[in-house]
C-alpha cells in the first residue's frame, strides 16, 4: 500500500482518505443537527445558535450538511448571506476534495 508523509510519518494514502472521510461525515451531521435544532428553537422562542457558528461550521466541511439542513427544515433559506455563502462553501470543499482525491491517487 502506498504511503505519503504527514508530520514525519509514513501514512498509507487509503488512510488519509478515510480519516477525511470520516471527519466529513462528522462535521456534516453535526452542521445538519445544528440547523434542525436553531429552526426549532427559533419557533419556540428560545436561545438560538449564531448565524457566525452555523456559517462556521459549513466552512469547516460541514457544507453539505448546512446545505441540506436548511432546505429540510426550511430554515435561513430566505437569509442572502446563507443562501450565498453556504453553496460557495459547497462547492469550495467539493473542488477541494477532488483536487486532493486526484493528488493522492495520481
Amino acid at each position: 500500500m502506498e504511503s505519503i508523509t504527514i508530520f514525519g510519518q509514513e501514512i498509507p494514502r487509503l488512510y488519509v482518505f478515510y480519516g477525511i472521510g470520516i471527519y466529513l461525515l462528522l462535521i456534516n451531521t453535526i452542521a445538519f443537527i445544528a440547523y434542525g435544532v436553531d429552526k426549532r428553537r427559533a419557533r419556540e422562542g428560545q436561545w438560538r445558535i449564531p448565524e457566525r457558528r452555523l456559517l462556521g461550521l459549513a466552512f469547516w466541511g460541514g457544507a453539505l450538511g448546512a446545505f441540506v439542513g436548511m432546505n429540510v427544515f426550511r430554515h435561513k433559506t430566505k437569509h442572502t448571506k446563507f443562501r450565498v455563502v453556504v453553496p460557495l462553501y459547497l462547492v469550495l470543499w467539493t473542488a477541494g476534495l477532488i483536487f486532493l482525491s486526484v493528488k493522492l491517487f495520481a
